[in-house]
């Protein structure tokens, strides 16, 4: 397989969207751990729980546990220390839950020596502008993302979930070090299924984009390793 070239090149995260070990394993064994990172999210999360994380460690994988907490701040507290003390890599919560929830996550975070990035969701790569004049929020969609952002980064959080076109925005008002972790990457020929903000990963040269998070583009095809390393070589 090609070999990530560290220049200006998206390091990739894997979300195991299966909803079976069985599955998801078949995929993980095909994965170099030096290589890539994996996200659990709230299926797998609630079907394998801690236990699958602590086998994903022992293979020398690094875990991007993707629950999206958004609970009043003291609940919040509890559950980062709670997936903190997995051993995670980064976790994420949703910046929209305000400003008293994103600092109270953040101090969850404090007596860890080695603690995980703490990561904002701003807006689902599903939603539209539609969706969000829906719940009431009718600024755009951009500003809207612009806004959670620097919201999340005010409150210390390490970056933010969202559509890669927002990135150097984002970079510009947040830092460069603001990490950036875009979802939604799909080829040319790949279903869009329920994304609407999406990239193709030639696309990502364009952008200040850290890490990437590839799911159905690769879980769903026939040849996913294939498939991953054509989207590593687009890349390059």
């Amino acid at each position: 397989m090609s070999k990530l070239n560290s220049f200006n090149v998206p390091k990739i995260i894997i979300a195991l969207d299966f909803n079976d070990k069985k599955n998801a394993m078949k995929l993980v064994n095909l994965l170099n751990p030096s290589l890539f990172y994996l996200k659990i999210g709230k299926e797998m999360f609630t079907i394998l729980g801690k236990k699958f994380i602590h086998e994903l460690h022992q293979l020398g994988f690094n875990i991007f546990l993707d629950l999206k907490f958004h609970d009043i701040p003291n609940t919040v507290f509890n559950a980062t220390k709670a997936a903190a003390d997995l051993g995670i890599w980064m976790l994420s919560i949703h910046a929209s839950g305000g400003k008293k929830m994103l600092i109270s996550a953040k101090k969850a975070l404090k007596s860890f020596k080695k603690r995980p990035l703490l990561i904002g969701v701003t807006a689902l790569t599903s939603l539209t502008q539609t969706d969000l004049n829906d719940i009431g929020i009718q600024i755009s969609l951009q500003d809207y993302i612009l806004i959670l952002s620097k919201l999340s980064s005010d409150c210390g959080l390490d970056g933010v979930v969202c559509p890669g076109k927002e990135a150097k925005k984002i970079k510009s008002l947040c830092g460069n070090k603001y990490k950036i972790i875009t979802p939604g990457i799909r080829c040319l020929n790949d279903s869009t299924f329920d994304q609407h903000q999406v990239i193709t990963p030639i696309q990502t040269k364009n952008f200040p984009i850290d890490y990437i998070v590839v799911g159905r583009s690769i879980t769903a095809s026939k040849n996913p390793m294939k498939k991953l390393n054509f989207i590593i070589q687009s890349m390059q």
